[in-house]
């Protein structure tokens, strides 16, 4: 289980305050003390993971029994490599990451730094794994624009890239998980996903933001066959 170190005598971590907001705008100013307030990102620097994405991965494994010994994992929009370790831990095999920003090594993975959604990436991903797939994780997000209806389909494109990707390089009852934010959208590609999966379920770790309506689609059983959209 993911448990996080308790504060007081409540089990709540003090609040920790700004020492300056001198040259910082409002919305800095915000970003940085939800970061030295939040437990994950602390926690997170105590383990040396990369990020607080971390425990999403690791909160999905407890709930959802992903990741074993020896497996076969890609790893779409992999920066800065949370994931990626947490695979290690667990004993993953072949573990192949793509991202568009550079990401630092990670041991016994094979890391590419480029844009998923060109022609011909996925089939060198696939041929660098060395094998059908057991996991293909999607933890990619477009640039956001503030249009909601723009950013949901903008991450629903994403998705439906990765889970026709998924259809060719996972191998029968190999899962998927993408993550989404919570919008009509969303239902339309769980549906998608049911077609070529069997059983989907969407799931909000912990360790995602209250405020953030981001979840993760949850695909495992791969039926086999061709792209499910």
């Amino acid at each position: 289980m993911v448990r996080l170190p308790g504060g007081g005598g409540d089990g709540r971590i003090p609040a920790a305050r700004l020492k300056t907001a001198k040259l910082r705008t409002p919305s800095s100013q915000a970003w940085l003390k939800r970061q030295l307030n939040d437990p994950y990102v602390a926690e997170a620097k105590a383990r040396g993971y990369r990020s607080r994405a971390a425990f999403k991965l690791i909160e999905i494994d407890e709930k959802a029994h992903l990741l074993r010994r020896g497996m076969k994992v890609i790893d779409l929009g992999c920066a800065p490599g949370g994931w990626l370790q947490v695979l290690q831990e667990r004993g993953a095999g072949a573990v192949v990451g793509i991202d568009l920003l550079p990401v630092d090594p990670v041991a016994a993975t094979t890391i590419v730094e480029g844009d998923f959604t060109d022609p011909g990436c996925g089939a060198r991903l696939a041929a660098l794994l060395g094998g059908p797939a057991d996991l293909i994780l999607s933890d990619m997000a477009p640039n956001t624009t503030g249009h909601r209806e723009t950013d949901h389909l903008r991450i629903t494109g994403l998705i439906e890239a990765a889970a026709d990707f998924a259809a060719t390089a996972l191998r029968p009852g190999g899962a998927f998980v993408a993550k989404a934010f919570q919008g009509g959208e969303t239902a339309e590609v769980i549906a998608i996903l049911k077609r070529a999966f069997a059983e989907v379920r969407t799931l909000k770790p912990k360790a995602s933001r209250a405020e953030s309506s981001e979840v993760f689609l949850v695909a495992t059983g791969f039926k086999g066959g061709p792209s499910p959209s």
